[in-house]
């Protein structure tokens, strides 16, 4: 939440000619309510049902980034849907995430008394699910998307194994 996932993924989608797409965008569109009325209305068990099948859709399609929610790593089932691509993990400084982050309304995980407490909660509790990802990306202090997808561009060939070609003797 805050950590530029959506900017970050359209200048991504950009630079490697694929679609993008925010799960949370496609939530609404498909809900037609805005996470925070889901949440308000149905909960955040129905919210996190909606993401995972929206994920399962999103995730059939090849040439895709898809910016999704940070809690969509607590569901067991969303590892084999995200598996099917690299996972690209912002880690922000949850400091530098409560400064994006004031003063937000929207955000239902954020309506809390102490939303600096909040964020670190989270943060604690999903961060050993955060580090299973394939690029973990640590996103510096005043560093712009455009500078973080540049190093994400940098560290995914580091990441994919060669193509191994079948060795063809003759005699």
């Amino acid at each position: 939440m805050g950590s530029g996932k959506t900017t970050v993924g359209e200048i991504l989608a950009t630079q490697l000619g694929y679609r993008f797409f925010d799960t949370d965008s496609v939530i609404e569109k498909v809900a037609g309510r805005s996470v925070a009325e889901i949440f308000a209305t149905a909960g955040e068990a129905e919210f996190r049902q909606l993401e995972t099948q929206v994920l399962a859709e999103l995730s059939a399609y090849t040439k895709l980034v898809i910016a999704t929610g940070g809690g969509i790593v607590l569901q067991r089932q969303n590892w084999s849907h995200l598996r099917h691509g690299l996972i690209i993990w912002l880690d922000v400084p949850v400091e530098q995430l409560y400064d994006r982050l004031q003063g937000d309304m929207v955000r239902p995980l954020l309506q809390d008394a102490d939303p600096l407490q909040k964020l670190t909660t989270l943060l604690d509790q999903r961060q050993i699910l955060y580090a299973q990802a394939d690029v973990p990306v640590r996103v510096e202090m005043g560093e712009s998307a455009e500078q973080v997808a540049s190093r994400i561009l940098e560290e995914i060939p580091k990441v994919l194994k060669p193509d191994i070609h079948p060795i063809a003797t003759s005699e």
